[in-house]
């Protein structure tokens, strides 16, 4: 009898960039064929240069797949590539190919990010990772998640518009927060 080989997978609420003992935790709901997700990603990038050690962010899947047919392999490509540490790469080269997300192009991403298992297309066909993706939306639509790009801030649901100056104002009060229970 064959004894099946247990596969730990790195999951995406495991993945942050940033200082880990940062005291403000940003977090995205998002989708990679969302245009909106991809304009807000360049917010975040600034917002995680101008805080240093102050914030750290973490990215969560939540495909609209009725909308964007590739969306979730998209996430699932990211999960591929987060289990060789290349989540991030992966995640800004998703976006900026956000237009062109099918397997074969998410193959060549995930080789230009410099991805080496040879079974990454398969993973993708055989949906690997499907089930941490689910696991993200599931967790966002409990967390009342309902479009994207949805953000907490210290797992408060932010309810502004997502732009660099209320994230900015956002965070400013979570830091503010922080200081009082010091």
């Amino acid at each position: 009898m064959m004894k099946k080989e247990l596969v730990e997978i790195i999951p995406t609420k495991d993945v942050f960039v940033g200082d880990p003992k940062a005291p403000v935790t940003l977090m995205e709901y998002g989708d990679y064929e969302s245009e909106a997700c991809a304009k807000v990603n360049e917010v975040v990038a600034k917002l995680l240069e101008q805080y240093g050690g102050k914030l750290r962010f973490n990215f969560r899947h939540f495909p609209l797949t009725k909308i964007h047919q590739h969306a979730m392999k998209a996430a699932e490509a990211s999960l591929g590539a987060a289990q060789e540490g290349k989540f991030w790469e992966m995640h800004t080269m998703l976006f900026q190919h956000r237009r062109r997300l099918g397997a074969i192009s998410l193959r060549e991403y995930a080789k230009d990010v410099g991805v080496v298992n040879k079974k990454f297309l398969d993973n993708l066909v055989n949906s690997t990772y499907g089930w941490q993706v689910r696991s993200d939306l599931l967790e966002g639509l409990n967390k009342g998640v309902r479009d994207v790009p949805a953000f907490f801030i210290n797992g408060v649901l932010f309810t502004g518009k997502p732009t660099f100056e209320n994230l900015k104002k956002g965070i400013e009060e979570a830091l503010k927060q922080k200081k009082k229970r010091a």
